[in-house]
């Protein structure tokens, strides 16, 4: 489990959960890590729980399994987190003993999720393979103290991870019981490694991308305070903590986040050949703090579904990174690990609900609680899970086995939810590794005060707010003509190929919004030696080059009301065929605040501030009608709400009582109320009207 929020199923579902022949999909389908909505699997939602038969007895393993049974559970994860119980030393296998546990969940009519536990790595592997620990920036070697300390890019690591998986694969690839295989659970977690080895395989790394001394010179600007490199045996790796210049930390993240995207590159290979079959669910963590990787960049080549641990906080958070980690999938989102009471140790009665339906609206499909029993040691062992230490069931069973009785009615009116959104915005892990330097001198932390994650947010809170769905995608890799409105908020690294899809999606009619602080640095991490907003500068008809920090609150007027904002930071917009939309009022040069530009068939604006609501959701909302973008149902702060298949579901996700209003007469699908032009919803109520 993670402490903080941000992360079609195989054959066998078909007889394990519906009673059905199994029917394998057609090979073109098994072949692809992005599957298919029509495998097995497409209507159904999954409700159950993480299991660690590590933790249980045998009589306790039974017990347990009739527990899910009698709740109404159809899913469970096991698996991860277990290597030496799969392979106590090496070369030595051991499965009899999850060859029980799956042929009794193959009986209780439950699916597994088996999860290929490729993280944390062995004890025994770290004595025998030095290689695996992590060194820090310091050169100091660190036992393996706490989980996801392995050094992953190693390659005897590597090499054993796969064995691991081709075995287990092989082995359990055709269980009638196994309907979808994860990777390493939580990858993206863990540290950097410094060790000669690693700045071996960096050097490698850069040969490749740059091909030349002379290349990463250029790049890195290494002419400045002296720091020219003249042959690769000069290369040092950069330090994660700081100091450095930003290019060359760029170039680090991207080594880090190339190297875990590969080990998962390994693990679909082993899949493709020992369990096309099946498709991948993995519980992915690219967002976490100390490694992270380039998810939105990668998700095509690893997954079939977006699956994470969902652990929220606030709901627009929440809603933020489900839709990142769905991406552009065809496929619903699985919450791999989903908070089992949370607010606390023991938790709240009612929460796990109310973020079900909450999942429910944000496209997901699967929901596996953290965890069944409450762990007695390790790290983890004042978390509750659905069992309390002395392996009586809490009030959580229940309240996870009435998610699953009413999700067996729901699955019936249109969830999971498929489709794509009308809208689009911009997130690059790239700009957001940029924007965050290592701490040391860099002029970066005055220029672009804030964080980039919530910059984003805050141009998607609008749509959050409006009840609309709206994909989070990286616009340099994943297809956005189809797309009513893209929004670029403060996307200050622009590539080229960020900038050639946004040139093309305009020119060919599309409508786009780029806010201040965009299109700053190249790829390399430096600005561009042109015009601003580089490479686009035509697309948007304009030149900014200078910027300021207001000593008051900006102010325009827009949509005949006068707009203040929270973030004073301001870019001097210099039109050439663009035209105003809106002028600030006290701004020294009183420049444009908003401007327009007509490029090929489409519209490109921009706003010359930092994304902030006050200024960005008029500027959405206006647009509404001209671009046939239809708000989604109106509710009162903190209710969340979409209409699916001419049905409403509301989702209220305050500890506090609200207040929906609608036309006419409508029956409660999961109360069989009726109710006239008002719903009253207790605290983290739902209902489903029709």
């Amino acid at each position: 489990m993670k402490p903080s929020i941000v992360r079609t199923v195989g054959i066998a579902l078909a007889m394990a959960l519906t009673g059905t022949p199994m029917v394998a999909p057609p090979p073109a389908q098994a072949q692809s890590a992005v599957g298919h909505p029509e495998w097995p699997g497409r209507g159904q939602l999954f409700v159950g729980v993480n299991y660690q038969p590590i933790d249980r007895s045998p009589e306790q393993i039974r017990q347990d399994i009739a527990i899910m049974k009698s709740a109404g559970f159809n899913l469970v994860r096991m698996g991860d987190l277990s290597w030496d119980s799969f392979e106590p030393e090496e070369g030595r296998f051991t499965f009899e003993w999850f060859d029980d546990v799956l042929d009794q969940m193959h009986a209780a009519g439950i699916g597994v999720v088996l999860d290929i536990p490729g993280q944390p790595a062995p004890i025994w592997l770290h004595k025998k393979y030095p290689g695996v620990d992590i060194v820090n920036q310091e050169g100091v070697r660190l036992n393996a103290a706490t989980r996801y300390w392995d050094n992953i890019s190693d390659p005897d690591y590597r090499r054993l991870a796969k064995r691991l998986a081709e075995r287990m694969m092989q082995r359990y690839a055709k269980h009638p019981a196994v309907i979808a295989l994860g990777y390493d659970n939580e990858i993206g977690n863990g540290q950097l490694s410094y060790s000669p080895a690693d700045r071996d395989r960096f050097v490698a790394w850069l040969q490749r991308k740059y091909g030349s001394i002379e290349a990463l010179n250029r790049a890195w600007a290494t002419q400045r305070w002296s720091r020219r490199i003249s042959s690769w045996d000069q290369v040092d790796l950069p330090y994660v903590r700081g100091p450095g210049p930003n290019e060359r930390y760029l170039d680090l993240r991207r080594y880090w986040s190339d190297d875990t995207i590969g080990a998962l590159e390994d693990l679909e290979a082993v899949r493709k050949r020992f369990a096309p079959n099946l498709p991948v669910a993995s519980n992915l963590w690219p967002t976490a703090w100390t490694k992270g990787f380039n998810y939105l960049r990668s998700w095509d080549r690893i997954s079939t579904y977006g699956a994470q641990g969902f652990y929220p906080g606030d709901p627009l958070g929440a809603g933020f990174e489900v839709m990142m980690n769905r991406a552009s999938h065809e496929t619903p989102v699985w919450f791999n690990e989903f908070t089992a009471g949370g607010g606390g140790y023991y938790g709240t009665p009612g929460r796990s609900r109310m973020w079900a339906y909450f999942g429910l609206l944000y496209y997901s499909q699967t929901f596996l609680a953290w965890t069944f029993n409450s762990h007695i040691g390790g790290e983890e062992q004042s978390l509750f899970g659905l069992v309390d230490h002395d392996g009586r069931p809490s009030w959580k069973v229940d309240e996870f086995g009435q998610i699953a009785r009413e999700f067996g009615t729901l699955r019936k009116l249109g969830f999971p939810r498929y489709g794509q959104p009308q809208i689009a915005v911009h997130y690059s892990f790239e700009t957001n590794w940029l924007t965050s330097p290592p701490p040391g001198p860099n002029t970066m932390k005055e220029y672009f005060k804030g964080d980039y994650g919530d910059q984003v947010k805050a141009a998607f809170a609008p749509l959050f707010q409006d009840n609309l769905d709206a994909a989070v995608i990286d616009a340099g890799h994943d297809p956005i003509r189809n797309y009513k409105l893209l929004i670029l908020s403060s996307a200050y690294l622009m590539d080229k190929e960020t900038a050639e899809a946004v040139r093309t999606y305009v020119a060919e009619g599309g409508t786009v919004i780029m806010t201040g602080y965009s299109a700053k640095a190249d790829e390399t991490g430096k600005w561009f030696e042109t015009p601003l907003p580089g490479r686009l500068s035509d697309v948007f008809g304009l030149r900014t080059n200078e910027f300021y920090r207001s000593d008051q609150p900006l102010k325009f007027r827009f949509g005949g009301e006068v707009l203040t904002g929270t973030d004073n930071y301001y870019e001097v917009l210099e039109l050439s065929t663009a035209q105003p939309l809106a002028t600030f009022e006290n701004t020294p040069g009183k420049s444009p605040a908003i401007s327009i530009n007509r490029f090929g068939k489409g519209q490109a604006i921009y706003l010359a501030t930092a994304a902030q609501p006050s200024f960005i959701g008029p500027l959405i909302r206006s647009l509404y009608a001209r671009l046939g973008i239809e708000r989604g149902p109106v509710t009162p702060p903190g209710v969340v709400a979409r209409s699916v298949d001419g049905r409403t579901l509301y989702v209220n996700t305050t500890a506090l009582p609200a207040t929906v209003t609608f036309a006419g007469t409508k029956t409660g699908v999961l109360t069989h109320r009726e109710y006239s032009r008002t719903i009253e919803l207790g605290p983290f109520g739902v209902e489903l009207l029709q």
